[in-house]
C-alpha cells in the first residue's frame, strides 16, 4: 500500500468561506467515491491555528505506485486540483505502510 498525503496552505488573502474555496473543498470530498484506485480517502480543514500548520488536509491510499500514478492523472482529480492551484499551495507525501 501507498500512503498519498497533501496539506494545503491557503494563499494570502483568501478565506475558507469564498465561494471558490467552498467549491474546492467539494470536488475533493467527492473523489473517494469516484475514483476506483482509492482504497482510503479522508479530508479535512485542520482544527488547530500555529504559524507552521497547514489550512486543509488529504490522507488517503491507494495499493501501489501503478494505481497511485492513475490517481494523479484521473481526470477528477486533476479538476480538482486545478481549482486549488488558484487559492492555495501545497506538499505532498508518498510512502508505503
Amino acid at each position: 500500500m501507498i500512503r498519498h498525503l497533501v496539506l494545503f496552505k491557503l494563499n494570502d488573502g483568501v478565506t475558507r468561506d469564498e465561494p471558490r474555496v467552498r467549491a474546492g473543498v467539494r470536488a475533493f470530498e467527492e473523489l473517494g467515491g469516484t475514483i476506483p484506485e482509492l482504497e482510503h480517502w479522508e479530508c479535512a480543514w485542520n482544527i488547530t491555528d500555529r504559524p507552521i500548520a497547514y489550512d486543509y488536509a488529504i490522507n488517503s491510499a491507494v495499493a501501489d505506485v501503478d494505481a497511485l500514478k492513475r490517481y494523479i492523472e484521473h481526470p477528477a482529480h486533476q479538476a480538482a486540483a486545478a481549482q486549488w492551484r488558484e487559492f492555495a499551495t501545497w506538499v505532498i507525501a508518498d510512502y508505503p505502510f
